[in-house]
């Protein structure tokens, strides 16, 4: 993969562009600021991107400001958010176009290899990877009346799961299930968020979308 890292901490910066390296893939470019970020992302069109949410000049969220900049202009295009806290809002606004190849991930994922290389390849395959904390957040409160609402206790721990970008094997072996009774509580799923079966839309996807960007919820 073609891999874009946007972090304004030289020292984390550098660390993931060798972890990055370590697994077999390709830093095409580096930045430290928000405009750097933009002007990147525009340049190189990388297969995925991590980007930190605050980033020089201001500080506030100019890395993600540059991230969905870069997806209106290039829809589609996959990022992978890093943040240092929950930003209910900033996660919102990442999934807000209903389309995938997005991700947001508190930093301290990055400490775990595996996890962080393994969402930045669900991202870069146009799939979610959602922190579990971030997840968590999201989904406090709610309105009633929602699609959600009609999903069963044990579909909403499916779709939970696959909200952290797993696969129905591995929700499978997270809930002592077979692979199969996965795949049947998903085609439930789907049938009560009306996702149709159609050949031009990742229902994965969009059933993760719908799940954490659902309106109506309170903010902390």
């Amino acid at each position: 993969m073609r891999i874009l890292v946007a972090e304004d901490l030289y020292l984390l910066r550098e660390g993931m562009v060798r972890l990055i390296e370590a697994y077999g893939h390709e830093v095409v470019a580096t930045a430290a600021t928000g405009p750097e970020t933009l002007a990147a992302l525009r340049a190189w069109r990388p297969d995925v991107s991590v980007v930190d949410v605050r980033m020089p000049p201001g500080q506030s969220d100019e890395g993600l400001r540059a991230a969905l900049a870069a997806r209106a202009e290039i829809p589609g295009l996959p990022v992978l958010i890093l943040s240092q806290h929950v930003e209910q809002l900033y996660a919102r606004e990442l999934l807000a176009d209903g389309s995938g190849g997005v991700g947001y991930l508190l930093k301290e994922s990055v400490f775990d290899a595996d996890q962080f290389v393994g969402a930045l390849e669900r991202v870069a395959g146009g799939g979610t990877a959602m922190d579990p904390a971030v997840i968590a957040k999201l989904l406090s409160g709610g309105a009633p009346g929602r699609a959600l609402d009609r999903l069963t206790e044990r579909e909403h721990a499916v779709l939970a799961l696959m909200a952290e970008g797993l696969s129905n094997q591995a929700i499978g072996r997270r809930l002592f299930l077979s692979e199969s009774a996965i795949g049947k509580y998903t085609t439930s799923m789907f049938g009560k968020l009306g996702i149709a079966d159609d050949d031009d839309t990742n229902r994965r996807v969009r059933a993760v979308l719908t799940y954490l960007n659902q309106p109506g919820r309170r903010e902390d």
